[in-house]
């Protein structure tokens, strides 16, 4: 299933472990669960993503130097949209509603919501191999990315239709 969430499970110690024998009570504290996993993960695919601003930053001051302005024009280009994409990963909707909520959210759809998302890391790890490419061109490597950063923006349009769905 999910290696995140398996992991918080694990990790209960023995009063969580009890309290879960509550009728309706592990119920809660599943989606509870699930929330911080889904958190957790977001969040290192984020901080996996915006270590590439240090490739284009790096890349940016070489086509300064050489005087490249439409290289630079695309390294501004590849930034915004990277940080667009990071922003969209950090603050995706959780899929979760709370214990008294009135709308349920159904838990087979909710597992499908967190497969899709780790599928993203695919995504993420796409969009850093682009400018690290061993003897790639800069210019199209930078174009590759954006390219890259684009397809996973719609895999984020994609989560969110899927839980406006579940709503």
């Amino acid at each position: 299933m999910d290696p995140i969430l398996d992991k918080a499970r694990a990790g209960q110690n023995a009063l969580e472990q009890l309290a879960n024998s509550i009728p309706g009570f592990q119920g809660y504290r599943e989606k509870e669960l699930r929330r911080d996993a889904d958190r957790l993960q977001r969040e290192y695919l984020a901080s996996r993503l915006e270590e590439s601003k240090k490739g284009l930053d790096g890349l940016a001051a070489s086509a300064s130097r050489a005087g490249a302005l439409d290289a630079i024009n695309d390294i501004e280009t590849a930034r915004k949209r990277l940080d667009k994409v990071v922003a969209r990963i950090r603050y995706a909707d959780r899929g979760y509603a709370g214990f008294f909520a009135t709308i349920k959210v159904d838990e087979g759809a909710l597992d499908l919501v967190y497969r899709y998302d780790l599928g993203l890391l695919q995504g993420v790890e796409d969009a850093r191999a682009a400018l690290a490419a061993p003897g790639a061109n800069p210019a199209q490597a930078v174009k590759e990315m954006i390219g890259r950063l684009d397809a996973l923006d719609a895999a984020l349009a994609e989560r969110e239709s899927i839980l406006n769905g579940i709503r």
